[in-house]
């Protein structure tokens, strides 16, 4: 199918059974830029993850802060609540965590699941980390392990016909109400250490 001049699809000829009976295509020549790395990070000097905790917590979306890891809230979730935990070290892949690191990752993916759970009522999780940017991931020179809130039916018409996904909250209040949830017991540095 493709788009005819007055907005609606049309059908496209087929090549005889081949793809293109099975298969449509969706063009996003904006992402092209993406994939080329335009824009991304170079460095721990351009890098978000090595940039946020020096900012107060409101400023970097910052629910939570331990001594090895911190958790954040994603600029561009994908639901409501989507969480991002960060090892403060600048580094690219799960094996160059430490163990205390590792511990505190998975302490603080659990805690996150508790308290989105208990502010937002979510279902499910996917949880996950991307390596390297051919795996998917945007920032693939600094880990972040992904915690993202699922509820059913929250994949409708929005984001898969309409290409826009629809948040009932902003950021700034999600921060709030899920910093304030956080146990305190896993929040001993401060911003800017």
């Amino acid at each position: 199918m493709t788009v005819g001049p007055d907005g609606f699809t049309v059908p496209v000829s087929s090549d005889d059974g081949g793809p293109a009976t099975v298969f449509e295509h969706l063009w996003t020549p904006y992402r092209m830029a993406y994939i080329r790395g335009s824009g991304k990070p170079t460095g721990e000097h351009d890098c978000p993850f090595c940039l946020i905790p020096a900012m107060p917590d409101e400023d970097g979306l910052v629910v939570a802060r331990g001594e090895d890891v911190f958790a954040v809230l994603n600029l561009y979730p994908y639901n409501a609540g989507h969480l991002m935990v960060v090892p403060y070290r600048h580094v690219p892949d799960y094996t160059d965590l430490t163990d205390d690191e590792v511990a505190e990752l998975g302490a603080f993916t659990q805690t996150a699941m508790r308290v989105v759970r208990q502010v937002t009522g979510a279902h499910g999780f996917n949880i996950g980390m991307n390596q390297g940017s051919v795996a998917g991931a945007g920032i693939a020179d600094h880990l972040h392990q992904h915690a993202v809130p699922r509820w059913g039916g929250d994949t409708n018409f929005m984001p898969v016909i309409g290409l826009t996904r629809v948040l009932p909250q902003v950021l700034a209040e999600t921060r709030a109400l899920l910093a304030a949830a956080w146990p305190d017991a896993v929040r001993p540095r401060p911003a800017g250490d």
